[in-house]
């Protein structure tokens, strides 16, 4: 039979990647995603004995990891700095441009929409996994989506006007 710590070992191994990846679509900085992957093990290592159990753990990871996000975001709030400049880029093409854009315009949407958004079309979740992820209802979850659709479509309408 196989010990906790191995199971934990191996699930690590499978999935610290897919985490990562998302944590970074919520967050924008690759750095503050490896930390919310480390935070959002570190919950799971201690809850392990119980999480095992469940079937849906990857469900139950991004579910931690979202939270933590959010919480994070709420503690780092007021230390943030904000600038008009980005950083200066090794080389630039439409397909950087277009991430670009596209990371500016995911940090204009709230944390809540943000991670809806990340577990929708990153993840590929339904409307009710996504519910389930975040402790809502999947009504609540398709209004959040529509609404960040929307901004987001009108924040990169409005970045490629200003880059004609």
């Amino acid at each position: 039979m196989r010990s906790g710590t191995e199971d934990f070992r191996e699930f690590v191994s499978a999935r610290q990647g897919a985490l990562r990846r998302t944590a970074y679509l919520l967050c924008g900085d690759w750095h503050q995603a490896q930390d919310l992957t480390q935070q959002t093990l570190a919950k799971l290592f201690v809850a392990w004995s119980r999480v095992r159990a469940v079937e849906a753990v990857d469900s139950y990871a991004r579910q931690v990891l979202v939270r933590t996000y959010i919480d994070e975001s709420r503690k780092r709030r007021n230390h943030e700095l904000v600038t008009a400049d980005l950083p200066d880029a090794g080389t630039e093409g439409p397909e950087i441009e277009t991430r670009l854009a596209l990371m500016e315009a995911l940090k204009q949407l709230s944390p809540r929409q943000r991670a809806v958004v990340a577990l929708r079309f990153w993840d590929d979740l339904s409307v009710e996994a996504t519910a389930e992820a975040l402790g809502m209802k999947a009504n609540t979850v398709k209004s959040d989506t529509a609404r960040a659709l929307a901004k987001l479509k009108g924040l990169l309408d409005s970045s490629v006007h200003q880059a004609v």
